[in-house]
Order: structure tokens, then C-alpha cells, then sequence
């Protein structure tokens, strides 16, 4: 079906057909009643490739997140599609994995698609990939962590920040001895290494550490600890890279008659949504993730309409939230 068909159908020209597809307001509620209800009869679908090409607009923003399997990503996404969305922007998603192994072969298949604006996960590219950041001469949003060089903007909050608070706190509650279990993902790495790096500051010995495959789950969290101790680890403090391994440490100590706080602290990352409601209730890194999504796209959408023509670099920060566990 096409434009032409609808047209003929309602009985009006196709550029009336254009209008209500593009400038409804400057319709009359007949026709643009009786355009609607021949659209819906044909099943016409605009083609906006065309129609974007002709204005160099195809109305697309393209994202590039690892993974789909881990919450911490979809409360940020969501927000980020409803914002582009009420602006009349369609989101485009592709998922690189952890490593992001494919970001270079997801953008070359990205942008061919000419998408208005990129928004990618993190700030550590391959320089191919900056290269063709660089030639698409696009919006770049990179999220989730900060880089005081992005590529064009940057929405997030230092990860080695967020490392060093644990450590503070940990150590202030008079913790003595630690050890991590942590995802592969550079970003949970950058996490541990900070959190090392302040306790050895501190004067205390470096963590043992457990490392396990993203995305995480529970079971690599009961693993992770049963891993710790089958080593010899006799930690009273662990520090989690996300609130799913923390909770199947949780799950572990409890099978095993660990008792959480007095036997061992634990620590998640990210507050997910159950976090308050494990027993005990989790202390953890409070994230706005929304916060995260929405002022990328806030961010995009002022560069695509030309409003703001400086990059940004915004810092939403983090907060340590004390429960049960600790």
C-alpha cells in the first residue's frame, strides 16, 4: 500500500495524506477522521526512511547496551525511549554482551541505518569505533560512566568513586578483613580496583577476590562465596558488584549458618528494586538509574534541535545505602 492509496481511498490528495501524517494539527477533525480510518483499512505503513532522507531526519536513535538480562540497564532504557519517544524519536536497540565485543560491528550496521543520534553504554571504545563515531558527525550520548573526554556528551558517575566510598564505609564500621566478588565487565572491574585501592590506603591487605561471568546471577553469587571459603577466604566483609550476586551471598551464608551482619557484611551494588526486601535487607550504591536515561535523551534532543552545541558532561553521583546487611 501506498500513500497514494490511502489517498484515493479517503477521496483526498496525498498531501493532505502527508499532513495528517506529519502536521495533524493543520487538519480539519473530518479529515483527518476519515485519512485515519482509510490508513487503518489499506494497513498503509509511512515509510519515514523517505521521508526523513529528504529532510536528512530519519527519526531514529540508535542505543547499544550490553545486555537486557540485568535490570540496572532496563530502568535506565526505559525512561530513555519515553523521553525520545514524546519528542516523535523511535528507539533503536542493540545489545553488545559483556565484553562489548561487537559495539564495532553493531554501529557499522547502526549506521547504515542513519540514525539521528547514538547513545552507547560506558566511555572505553575501540579507536575504529571512534573513528566512525567521528565521521557520522551525529549526537554521541555515552551513559553510565564518566570520561572527562566523550566522544560528544556523557551522562553517568565514576565507578573508581564508587569503589572508594565502599572501602571508606566498610572501614568505618570497623570491618577488618574483605574480599569482592565481581563480574568480568570492565565497569565492575574499575569498581574493584578502587575499592582495593582505598583499603590498601587504608592500611589493610588487599581483598581476595572472585571473579564470574556477566551477566550475573543468584547462583553465581552462591557460588561466588562457596568459592571464597573453599579457598581458605574467611572474610567478614564481601563486596558484591551487583545486588543479584550479593543476594546469592546472602542465599549461601544462610545455607551454610553464616550469620549477615555478625559472621559476615555484605554489599551490593545498584539498589535494585528488591534490594530493601532480602533478609536481611541489603546495604548497597544507590544509582538513579532513570535519572541516567532520561537526561541522555534530554541531552540528544537539545543537540538534535540545536538548543545546546557544547558537549555535557554530567556527574549523577551515587549514595551508599546503609541497611541490615552491614
Amino acid at each position: 500500500m501506498t500513500l497514494g492509496d490511502v489517498a484515493r481511498m479517503a477521496g483526498v490528495s496525498p498531501i493532505t495524506v502527508s499532513r495528517v501524517l506529519n502536521h495533524p494539527e493543520l487538519v480539519t477533525s473530518d479529515t483527518l477522521e476519515t485519512v485515519r480510518r482509510a490508513i487503518a483499512e489499506t494497513g498503509y505503513v509511512p515509510n519515514l526512511l523517505a521521508g526523513g532522507l529528504a529532510s536528512s531526519r530519519t527519526r531514529l536513535v540508535a542505543a547499544i547496551v550490553p545486555t537486557l538480562g540485568n535490570a540496572m540497564f532496563i530502568d535506565t532504557i526505559q525512561p530513555l525511549n519515553d523521553t525520545l519517544a514524546e519528542a516523535g524519536y523511535q528507539l533503536f536497540l542493540g545489545l553488545s554482551g559483556f565484553p562489548a565485543a561487537e559495539e564495532e560491528d553493531l554501529l557499522t550496521g547502526i549506521l547504515c541505518r542513519r540514525p539521528d543520534a547514538i547513545v552507547l553504554t560506558g566511555v572505553d571504545h575501540s579507536g575504529e569505533s571512534r573513528r566512525r563515531l567521528d565521521a557520522a558527525r551525529v549526537p554521541v550520548g555515552e551513559m553510565w560512566d564518566l570520561t572527562a573526554s566523550p566522544v560528544d556528551s556523557v551522562v553517568g558517575f565514576s565507578h573508581e568513586r564508587v569503589g572508594r566510598e565502599v572501602a571508606r564505609f566498610l572501614g568505618a564500621k570497623g570491618y577488618e578483613t574483605f574480599a569482592v566478588i565481581c563480574a568480568e565487565d570492565d565497569r565492575a572491574q574499575v569498581r574493584r580496583r578502587g575499592f582495593e585501592s582505598q583499603l590498601a590506603a587504608m592500611g589493610h591487605e588487599v581483598p581476595v577476590a572472585v571473579t564470574v561471568p556477566t551477566p550475573t546471577t543468584v547462583r553465581l553469587g552462591r557460588e561466588g562465596l562457596a568459592r571464597l571459603l573453599a579457598g581458605g577466604a574467611r572474610p567478614d566483609a564481601v563486596f558484591c558488584s551487583s545486588d543479584v550476586l550479593a543476594q546469592g551471598v546472602l542465599a549461601e551464608a544462610q545455607s551454610l549458618g553464616i550469620r549477615v551482619p555478625d559472621d559476615l557484611a555484605v554489599m551490593g551494588f545498584a539498589d535494585l528494586d528488591f534490594a530493601a526486601y532480602t533478609y536481611p535487607a541489603l546495604s548497597t550504591v544507590h544509582i538513579d538509574r532513570a535519572a541516567i536515561g532520561r537526561q541522555t535523551a534530554e541531552i540528544l534532543l537539545e543537540r538534535l534541535s540545536g538548543r545546546r552545541t557544547e558537549p555535557a558532561v554530567v556527574d549523577v553521583g551515587f549514595t551508599i545505602v546503609e541497611r541490615a546487611s552491614t
